[in-house]
């Protein structure tokens, strides 16, 4: 036990410190969408947002959508069966603006997912060379589309994502929301993500996704993915197979979104699809997790007993300080590109119990049928019983 206890706790802090490293540099990697000038002739943009009862959110959205200063774009919303006033809301809109067209949903088909069909129907109806799905729960600065039809020429991109201001306003949401930005920003190599290897190893933010139409069909689009409850991801996935170039960029200067109001949304949302977000790997999703409250608690304990004067004279406290101190500089970074508070860093010893709870949730979710959300079934897991 003596020799295993260093070995495991110096082990710990070489771990961390290459998470570091590699957090360091997705800062370099992961570039803003204003750095780039639009150039040539604009292609047209439709901007597509699916909408199922948003009468809250949808709104400011699409006032923002036609704000954008981009020359030549259009605006397509589809209600998707909501049963509030969004309908009422954006039919009030398109008497105010041509650019604005307003689609009642159809009837989903058996096997569809709500929101992939209402995305594939508003594909269909869109005009555009470039398709740009984006989120009711959004906000868009003027420049947001222009910047980002930019970025896409300069990089070549097939699929440029954007990374928005997560907004996360209550204690609930600051608590849950920032643990998934921090594990993506930390764990993730963007320049891995940026390159045709390891379609697997891909990522794409829903919330703000710019397709070339040529790509978007080649991958086969929504239809290709109807039943998979992580749509962004198997989009992503599916780009890189084929061979096309993903690009991510960080939008959080020009897009905002405000994706829970309190933690019992987020606790449901995420718990909804983060089990398939490890593509339903049982093994993995408990490993991960476990591994993280690992590297959360373990050397806090290590510190308190220290503290305490109750550790044995074998268990040095000085890795469980470094092992502190790389947590809290990864999540000072994750904190510093996603416009979190600085001090959430500090809630990670109680952000990653509860999203560790939230995957153990999800997948037994998934075994029992699904989670809902807005009053629908998502997929279950293959297999679940």
């Amino acid at each position: 036990m003596n020799g295993f206890w260093p070995q495991h706790q110096y082990s710990l802090t070489v771990f961390l410190a290459i998470i570091l490293l590699n957090a360091l540099g997705n800062l370099w990697a992961l570039r803003k969408i204003g750095q780039y000038p639009l150039v040539g002739t604009a292609p047209r943009v439709s901007v597509l947002v699916p909408a199922r009862n948003e009468e809250h959110n949808i709104g400011p959205c699409v006032r923002d959508l036609l704000a954008q200063d981009y020359p030549d774009f259009e605006v397509l919303v589809l209600d998707d069966e909501s049963t509030d006033g969004t309908l009422a809301c954006l039919q009030a809109l398109a008497a105010e603006s041509p650019r604005l067209r307003v689609l009642k949903g159809e009837p989903r088909p058996d096997g569809w997912i709500g929101k992939h069909w209402a995305c594939a129907q508003l594909a269909q109806a869109a005009e555009g060379s470039l398709l740009l799905f984006t989120d009711a729960d959004t906000r868009h600065h003027p420049s947001a589309l222009r910047e980002a039809v930019a970025t896409m020429q300069t990089t070549g991109a097939d699929l440029l994502s954007v990374f928005p201001q997560e907004q996360a306003v209550t204690w609930g949401e600051r608590l849950v929301v920032p643990v998934m930005y921090w594990s993506i920003h930390s764990y993730l190599s963007v320049p891995l993500a940026h390159s045709r290897l390891a379609p697997d190893l891909s990522v794409a933010i829903g919330q703000y996704m710019l397709f070339r139409r040529a790509a978007y069909e080649a991958i086969g689009g929504h239809a290709a993915i109807r039943d998979n409850v992580v749509d962004d991801l198997a989009l992503a996935a599916r780009i890189k197979a084929a061979g096309l170039r993903l690009r991510l960029a960080d939008g959080t200067d020009r897009v905002q979104c405000r994706m829970y109001r309190n933690f019992r949304e987020a606790w449901t949302g995420f718990s909804k699809n983060l089990y398939a977000a490890f593509r339903y790997n049982t093994a993995l999703l408990l490993f991960v997790w476990t591994y993280l409250l690992v590297l959360a608690w373990e050397p806090i304990l290590v510190l308190v007993a220290a503290g305490l004067g109750m550790l044995p004279p074998a268990f040095a406290p000085g890795p469980a300080i470094v092992v502190v101190a790389e947590m809290l500089a990864t999540w000072a970074i994750a904190c510093a590109r996603f416009k979190f508070p600085l001090y959430v860093a500090l809630l990670y010893p109680v952000s990653i119990p509860i999203a560790f709870a939230i995957a153990v949730r999800s997948l037994v979710l998934a075994r029992r049928g699904g989670a809902e959300w807005k009053g629908r079934r998502v997929a279950r897991a293959p297999g679940g019983g």
